[in-house]
């Protein structure tokens, strides 16, 4: 029988540790300026890891998708605002899906 109160400790007690162990481990700061930009760059590659293969399966025809996020790139690089580039893609894949059907 699993129990649901085991998997939760796990849980917690990973996440704590992850959070911990570089607080306590890493006392000195840090003077290389290859491990300062590696580390600066590390959230931007983790959001990056995590949204792109949502991104190409949040449609059910990748086409769509993959056109929702070419729209949001471009707008994107015109800095336009979220919320203008999040209504376009979305609006996008929803006439590319309706097209296509």
């Amino acid at each position: 029988m699993h129990n649901i109160y085991i998997y939760i400790l796990v849980m917690a007690v990973v996440t704590y540790l992850v959070r911990m162990l570089p607080l306590t481990l890493i006392r000195k700061n840090i003077n290389s300026r290859f491990i300062k930009s590696f580390l600066f760059y590390v959230p931007y590659a983790t959001l990056a890891a995590m949204t792109f293969p949502a991104i190409l399966h949040a449609s059910d025809d990748m086409r769509a998708s993959v056109a929702g996020f070419a729209v949001a790139l471009i707008l994107a690089f015109r800095q336009k605002s979220l919320l203008t580039v999040a209504v376009a893609a979305c609006a996008v894949v929803f006439a590319v899906e309706w097209f296509l059907i």
